[in-house]
């Protein structure tokens, strides 16, 4: 395939699966062994980590109102019943901290997962598992409403979350670190709604959360590997002119696509749930596995 429209397909994939919690990573792995992509090429791991940035940086475009709006309720919040640590913004970055240092310590560990099919298929399997479960335990609640009596979902905001809940989440988004497959936004998601979130309150935070949580992962990557460290680097110097073109083709598209896919998403969840996206995450990692075995993981 021409390396243009292979940097399209890759960017649509990153796009669609970034914010899904589906697994953007399994996914991208998938393709780029369907479509013979190189991962000992330094060039198309950088690829990867550009167009993630790429989707990643759509959030603050999207959500541009609630962030006006929340750093403009700093810290007390709109009530004025929050504190510096209970604002959303300080609920951001206590799951952001609880998530990046555990995550920072086990570098070593993720690395020699990250390209495991079988890891990300048994991820994506069971990911699919937990979040229908969890799905199901709290839809009678959902269907019922804010007002409802005696219901498991207490927080139907961002701005009601309590520091606990955010805490609970950012040590369960350690797991979509470590294992890849579990996707950071299934994770999140998931630990919420557990932690009697709603739906789109969960969905929200998951969203706020992996700004700065991928950011600085993506960040940090990138940043290695133009300098020409860590595994498979690439320095600047080394990329040439239609590189530099296929790198933004991949980088605009993703960021498009990742747009669309989280004002989707966010109308989809308020109104339907996350089970087929549970189903499709047990479909896609059995497929994972099959790809697995056939290929020698």
């Amino acid at each position: 395939m021409n390396d243009y429209l292979l940097s399209v397909v890759l960017g649509i994939i990153e796009g669609l699966t970034e914010f899904l919690p589906v697994s953007s990573t399994a996914h991208l792995r998938i393709a780029e062994v369907l479509f013979h992509v190189s991962l000992a090429d330094g060039y198309w791991k950088m690829y990867s980590i550009v167009i993630q940035l790429g989707a990643i940086l759509c959030l603050p475009v999207y959500f541009r109102q609630r962030f006006a709006k929340f750093v403009s309720t700093f810290p007390q919040g709109e009530r004025g019943d929050r504190t510096p640590l209970t604002h959303p913004l300080g609920l951001t970055l206590v799951a952001f901290v609880v998530t990046a240092i555990p995550s920072f310590l086990l570098t070593k560990v993720i690395g020699k997962h990250l390209e495991n099919l079988f890891i990300m298929g048994d991820s994506l399997v069971l990911g699919g598992v937990v979040m229908w479960l969890v799905d199901a335990m709290n839809a009678k609640w959902e269907a019922a409403g804010p007002d409802a009596p005696q219901s498991r979902i207490h927080t139907w905001a961002m701005e009601t979350m309590s520091l606990g809940q955010a805490v609970w989440i950012g040590l369960c988004q350690i797991l979509s670190a470590v294992f890849p497959g579990t996707s950071r936004s299934m994770s999140t998601i998931a630990a919420g709604q557990v932690a009697g979130m709603s739906r789109a309150s969960a969905l929200e935070f998951s969203f706020f959360v992996s700004f700065p949580t991928m950011l600085a992962a993506t960040g940090y990557t990138l940043l290695k590997s133009i300098m020409g460290k860590g595994e498979n680097p690439i320095g600047v110097s080394q990329i040439t002119g239609s590189q530099w073109g296929i790198l933004g083709i991949g980088f605009l598209v993703s960021f498009i696509i990742a747009y669309l896919s989280v004002a989707w998403f966010m109308a989809w969840v308020r109104k339907r749930g996350f089970v087929p996206f549970a189903i499709y995450r047990i479909i896609a990692g059995v497929l994972a596995l099959v790809l697995a075995n056939r290929m020698g993981g």
